[in-house]
């Protein structure tokens, strides 16, 4: 069984080769061999190129994780959230070329956007979590994917950055957010009316049933008489 010695070299491989090389060309007997591994130990380890995406997206998400900052607990949520993305970028900093191959890729062919994009929006969760931003249920889905695809749109910039003070780059995350912030108070908006005509919705159905005749009709609306009601009438 591999070690976690030989995963980690086996990634570190990975995203150099990817510094390199298109992500297509990334093949997996070129992985064994730059990383001195049998064939079979990269199989064991990552069985697909995606297995490795991931692991990558999941070693950045722990060292974020890691480095959540306690005095940011009573700054703005947004304020929290922009340092949490800023310090992801600095953990991507190291793999820039490796992050744009992965880019090219994903730009290049559709299918492998929508393969990769649950790692994208899982990781985005967590910064959620690290910003002290708690969502539950539709509402934390659909927010955590809004935010992989306004980060996607930040990391463009920051490929293309060559300031190291990167002023672009934490300006357009400051209009991604913005854009976030606006989206997210229209969909408190639309969650509240949906609320609202939930709540009408079963007031409605209740004055129906006490308006609604206690006597009953057969299959062509026509009242059914009671059992015995005719000779009821009869006797009197």
């Amino acid at each position: 069984m591999a070690t976690a010695k030989t995963r980690q070299k086996i990634l570190d491989t990975f995203l150099t080769l990817l510094g390199d090389h298109a992500y297509g060309d990334v093949t997996p007997t070129r992985l064994a061999r730059a990383a001195g591994v049998k064939l079979s130990v990269v199989r064991e380890c990552y069985p697909s190129k995606k297995a490795l995406v991931e692991a990558f997206a999941n070693r950045v998400d722990v060292a974020v994780l890691d480095e959540q900052a306690d005095d940011m607990h009573d700054q703005p949520a947004r304020d929290r959230l922009f340092d949490v993305l800023m310090t992801r970028i600095d953990h991507l900093a190291a793999h820039k070329n490796a992050v744009r191959a992965l880019m090219d890729a994903v730009r290049e062919d559709p299918a492998l956007a929508l393969d990769f994009n649950p790692i994208a929006v899982r990781s985005q969760r967590w910064m959620l979590e690290a910003a002290g931003i708690e969502l539950t249920g539709f509402k934390a889905q659909v927010v955590a994917q809004g935010l992989a695809l306004a980060f996607a749109r930040v990391l463009e910039t920051w490929l293309d950055e060559t300031d190291e003070g990167m002023p672009r780059t934490m300006a357009r995350l400051d209009k991604e957010l913005d854009r976030g912030e606006d989206w997210v108070r229209t969909l408190d908006r639309l969650e509240s009316a949906t609320r609202t005509l939930r709540s009408a919705g079963g007031v409605f159905r209740r004055r129906r049933r006490r308006s609604e005749p206690d006597w009953q009709t057969d299959d062509w609306g026509e009242p059914i008489d009671e059992p015995g009601a005719d000779a009821a009438g009869a006797a009197r």
